[in-house]
């Protein structure tokens, strides 16, 4: 209904959150027929994160009231990686690297981290576990800065 309206902007709010995973990609490719048909915007607000992985090209990940990361897509995926490990492993960073959030298990960890600077021996990260990342930052009391070392000891 607010597609038809043809406006220059187009607000949507969990649009396919109550649909099947088969409708949800056909809405999604729907959508962006639409946005390149009319060359309008769209803002869509979704928790589902790999449904906008598929069609967003900013980003603006919001928790506690204030903007956790914002940017385009492609560049923030580009300074962000995974670095896994043993517990106590301790792992070189780049200078000016932050640590976004990290798990530590038996198994072994797991930190997001952001660097413009590659970060040897880490892998690329999507676009769930990069907000992930930042919202579980957001919500714990004690956020992590920036970091020339990590070991086992870090959050």
């Amino acid at each position: 209904m607010a597609a038809a309206k043809r406006g220059d902007l187009l607000v949507l709010d969990e649009p396919v959150a109550a649909l099947d995973p088969l409708a949800r990609r056909g809405f999604m490719r729907d959508l962006l027929d639409f946005v390149d048909e009319l060359e309008v915007s769209v803002v869509l607000s979704s928790h589902l994160l790999g449904d906008l992985e598929q069609v967003c090209d900013h980003l603006i990940v919001l928790a506690n009231g204030r903007v956790q990361i914002a940017g385009d897509v492609s560049d923030l995926l580009a300074v962000h990686y995974r670095i896994t490990g043993r517990p106590g492993e301790g792992n070189r960073l780049p200078a000016g690297a932050e640590v976004i959030h990290a798990e530590h298990g038996r198994g072994g960890s797991s930190t997001i981290v952001r660097s413009a600077q590659p970060v040897p021996g880490a892998e690329a990260v999507d676009l769930e576990d990069m907000t992930l990342a930042y919202l579980t930052r957001a919500t714990t009391a004690e956020p992590i800065g920036p970091s020339a070392a990590m070991t086992g000891a870090n959050r």
